[in-house]
């Protein structure tokens, strides 16, 4: 092998090394209260984002989870 093969062969192996790790997976987790789903929900209603009835069963879905 020639002296450029194999720093050619040297700087792909050293790429493709470089590319396979070092990928540190975070993951994040957000617990939002009872009462700030309740406020939440409740300015999606007043928004019109929801009707009435979503509403009503949502909040009433909260409540019930919170037991």
């Amino acid at each position: 092998m020639t002296r450029t093969a194999i720093l050619a062969a040297a700087v792909v192996a050293s790429a493709l090394v470089a590319g396979c790790g070092g990928a540190d997976v975070k993951t994040t987790t957000t617990t939002i209260s009872i009462g700030q789903q309740l406020i939440d929900l409740k300015t999606a209603r007043d928004s019109g984002a929801i009707s009435e009835q979503e509403y009503q069963r949502a909040r009433k879905a909260l409540v019930d989870k919170s037991d």
